[in-house]
Order: structure tokens, then sequence, then C-alpha cells
């Protein structure tokens, strides 16, 4: 039992590890991480308060 719950901390650890790495390399190979930018228009009534 004590090997299997050291091979799942390795593991999640590696798997971090590999998220952060894909994180900060990821935009060298052509991916974009930035959300799609649009302006949104909202009328606001303030007579209603």
């Amino acid at each position: 039992m004590g090997k299997l719950l050291k091979w799942l901390i390795y593991l999640v650890i590696l798997g971090g590890l590999g998220l952060v790495a894909y994180a900060y390399l990821g935009p060298l190979f052509g991916v974009d991480f930035s959300p799609p930018q649009e302006e949104i228009r909202m009328p606001v009534d303030l007579d209603d308060i």
C-alpha cells in the first residue's frame, strides 16, 4: 500500500510539472491561452434605485 501511495504522489508531482511546462512552453508551439476579447455594452437604469 505504501508503494502505491508513493507512486501516486510521484504521478501527481509529475503531472503538475507537466502542466506548468505546458503553460510556459505552449505559446512557443502556437497555443493561445488568452480569452477571446469582445466589447460588451449593457444599458444601466439608475432611476430604479
